[in-house]
């Protein structure tokens, strides 16, 4: 039984991992990477350093870092830029916005805060 609680334990992990930021990279970061010449002179400036620089950190905190998240490659170091990709997301993009409609932010920042927090586990390449 313990030995499949640790199993179990290190498959939630990666099924945490590799779903969360598989969503996050279809769902949001790659529609950015796609379309950023037309995105870029227009894209939101929540942290007042440019619209272009706004665009290149969010495709960094929702591309490239889920995609170091679910190979588990230093997992902890990648889910900080995601964390605060969707803080950002949540409390200044979308923060008079509903719950509803920021929502979606808080539950990934939730997702990462958490892997910051666990790792990858042992179904990982480098953590």
């Amino acid at each position: 039984m313990e030995a499949l609680q640790k199993h179990g334990i290190n498959i939630g992990l990666f099924f945490l991992r590799v779903s969360a930021s598989l969503s996050m990279i279809l769902a949001h970061g790659w529609p950015k990477l796609a379309n950023y010449s037309v995105l870029a002179p227009k894209f939101g400036d929540p942290l007042g350093i440019g619209a272009s620089a706004s665009l290149v950190l969010a495709i960094f905190g929702e591309v490239v870092c889920p995609i170091f998240i679910i190979l588990g490659i230093k997992t902890r170091f990648a889910a900080i830029p995601a964390a605060v990709t969707m803080a950002v997301a949540g409390i200044l993009v979308h923060g008079a916005d509903p719950w509803q409609r920021k929502e979606l932010a808080f539950m990934y920042l939730f997702i990462f805060v958490s892997l910051i927090f666990t790792g990858g586990g042992k179904l990982s390449i480098k953590e």
